[in-house]
Order: structure tokens, then C-alpha cells, then sequence
């Protein structure tokens, strides 16, 4: 359904953003914000987020409210079967979105989950971006994402267009607090990183999205001695294994699943160059313009950003990009060729345009 915006009048008071998680695509939709706080200087602008996320969104200037859902502890309720205390919780949270009196919804996941969430908001405008598993139904008003574009976050500037707000520029934001920036104070002391340091975030949720180990250790002493650039990995707890796997060959400074989310965001704030696969760190680095090297294969990779100190790597072969469902054999071909000489290459290339 598509409804057009004169109907609804200009005046917006309090608006819900719901994006709940991945890191990397909450920051992609980070320019929501800024674009809404200078269409509607005095609305009341709130984000639904998950936990894993929460922490980045409380950091921004210009967001109101954090409403945490804690799904993961709804999830251990349930398997513990204590639905009693879950239906409070759901209760709970229900009746603090009501309260909020949301007039506009926006919902950016275009989920069933989060377009459940626009709906019991009692928000009269519900906006969706391109709403699958039956959300559509719960929209007032339902945005088409762009097909086939390579343009970084298309779809939230597709979203913010169909909301009359300005989308040039569009920049992502991520806040920090001085706790957060005291972490990379400690960092640079105890390994005495005075002279600048490079970031690698090689790990993802999915294994077709990852580098190979032998490519990050050879990169990492390319790193070393062409560069003179002390080496910081990051990562989350659950890659402690992978990360160990590297560190155990290559003489790394290995923070994998020692930084909280803003405090790994502060590492990256500051470093002088950094590498990594799709993920949410990674992006991190453009969002703070940092010389940054993106490694794609089975995604599909943005080749245009607002910041020019971005390379993306992308060899697109005939069977990339497969998302979900590689056809490889566990192969992952497209990961596989791009060798750390190409990587090296972009590195030296993006130094010396920043230097």
C-alpha cells in the first residue's frame, strides 16, 4: 500500500525508528537520524534496537531514546518455558511503546518481527522498507528497496527520499563517549602505538563471508614491514578460536572479544588503516572515514561511498553474489583470489591519498 505524504500532513511529533540489529546495517541507516533531526528540529526521535547494537545508538547526539528488546532473553524464557515472566516482559515492553505515543513508525528491517513491533507502537503512520514475511499488511505505506544499486546504505536514502527529507549529504554517524576513547589511550601505552597502528576485523557471522587464515597472517606481516604498522585485530567473544588460529602465526595485538562494541569503534576511530571482511566493524571504517579496505564475495558490495578513503574488493564472479546459499562446496572461490598482494595495493594506494 502506498499512501501519499501530503495525506498525512507535515506535522510529525514523535517517531520510532526500528532497525534492530546488524551492527553494519544500523549504521548504514544511521543517516536516518541527522536527516529526520533537521526536517523536525523538535520531534521526539526514538530507535528500537536489540541489545548487541544498543550501546552505539545511546552515543548519538541526536537520538532521543533507545527502546531495547531484549529478544535473546525472551528466547531463554522461552526455552526455559517461563512463559508467565515472558508475557510480562512482552506486556512490559508493549506498554512503554504505547506510552511513547509514536505518531510515525519507521520501520527499516522490513521484517514480520519488526514490522509487529511498527504495529503495536499505535503509531497511526507506518512506514516500511520493502516489508516481506507479511509485514507489508501491517504498513500504512510500503517503500520499494533499489534493485542492483552499489551505492553504500541505497535503501535508507530510497527511505529517507520517500520521506520528503534531504539525502545529500547522507553522512553515517556513530557517536562515542570519553570512556570509550579511553580504551584506545590504554592501547596505544601498554604496545606503545605512538606512531599510528592498522585494525583487521576478519570475522562475520557467516563463513562464506570470511578471508582464509594464511591470507590474514601473510597480510599482517606485509602490513608490519612495508608499512611499519603495528597490527590490532578485532573480533567478538565468539571468535576467539579463529582469532587464535592467526595470532598463534602472526605477531598481532589480538583484542577479539576483549572491547565492548563503542570501545572496538574507538580503536577504529583512530587507526591509521584498516582491513576487514562484510561486517559491521569494517563499516565502521568508513562511517568515520578511516582509510579503510573492504573484502566482499558472496554479498553484494557497495563500490561507491561518501567517504574516498574507501576501496572495496570484489572480484564478482559468475557465481557471486550467492548471500545465503553458496554453491562452492565450501570453496569460497571468491574470497579465496583476492591474494594479500591486491589487498597490499589497495592499502598503499589509500595511504598515500590520505597522507
Amino acid at each position: 500500500m502506498r499512501v501519499s505524504i501530503a495525506r498525512w500532513g507535515a506535522t510529525i511529533d514523535r517517531i520510532l525508528i526500528i532497525r534492530s540489529s546488524a551492527i553494519g546495517d544500523v549504521i548504514f541507516a544511521s543517516p536516518l537520524i541527522g536527516a529526520l533531526r533537521r526536517k523536525y528540529p523538535q520531534a521526539h526521535i526514538a530507535w528500537l534496537a536489540e541489545p548487541p547494537v544498543e550501546d552505539l545508538l545511546r552515543r548519538h547526539p541526536q537520538l532521543d531514546e533507545v527502546l531495547v528488546w531484549d529478544k535473546a532473553g525472551w528466547k531463554r524464557l522461552w526455552r526455559a518455558r517461563r512463559y508467565r515472566t515472558l508475557w510480562r516482559a512482552f506486556r512490559a515492553f508493549v506498554g512503554q511503546l504505547r506510552r511513547s505515543r509514536f505518531d510515525t513508525a519507521i520501520d527499516a528491517q522490513g521484517l514480520l518481527k519488526s514490522g509487529i513491533w511498527a504495529w503495536l507502537s499505535g503509531a497511526r503512520r507506518r512506514i516500511g522498507l520493502g516489508s516481506r514475511e507479511g509485514s507489508a499488511r501491517l504498513m500504512t505505506e510500503v517503500v520499494d528497496k533499489p534493485r542492483d544499486s552499489d551505492l553504500i546504505g541505497s535503501e535508507y536514502r530510497q527511505l529517507a527520499n520517500h520521506l520528503g527529507l534531504q539525502t545529500e549529504p547522507f553522512p553515517m554517524h556513530v557517536g562515542l563517549w570519553p570512556e570509550d576513547e579511553a580504551c584506545v589511550e590504554a592501547l596505544r601505552q601498554q604496545h606503545r602505538l605512538d606512531d599510528g597502528y592498522a585494525v583487521i576485523c576478519p570475522f562475520t557471522t557467516r563463513p562464506q563471508k570470511h578471508w582464509f587464515a594464511d591470507h590474514w597472517i601473510e597480510l599482517i606481516g606485509r602490513l608490519r614491514h612495508d608499512f611499519g604498522l603495528p597490527v590490532v585485530m578485532l573480533g567478538g567473544p565468539a571468535d576467539k578460536p579463529a582469532a587464535a588460529g592467526i595470532a598463534a602465526y602472526a605477531e598481532v595485538i589480538d583484542l577479539t572479544g576483549r572491547t565492548r562494541i563503542p570501545e572496538a569503534a574507538a580503536v577504529i576511530r583512530h587507526c591509521r588503516l584498516l582491513v576487514g571482511v562484510d561486517t559491521g566493524l569494517t563499516h565502521l571504517g568508513t562511517a568515520f572515514e578511516r582509510p579503510t579496505v573492504c573484502l566482499f564475495g558472496s554479498t553484494s558490495p557497495y563500490l561507491r561511498t561518501d567517504s574516498p578513503l574507501t576501496r572495496v574488493i570484489w572480484h564478482g564472479l559468475a557465481c557471486s553474489p550467492c548471500r545465503r546459499k553458496p554453491t562452492c562446496g565450501g570453496a569460497f572461490t571468491c574470497m579465496r583470489e583476492i591474494n594479500p598482494a591486491e589487498v597490499v595495493q589497495q592499502c598503499k594506494a589509500l595511504l598515500e591519498s590520505a597522507s
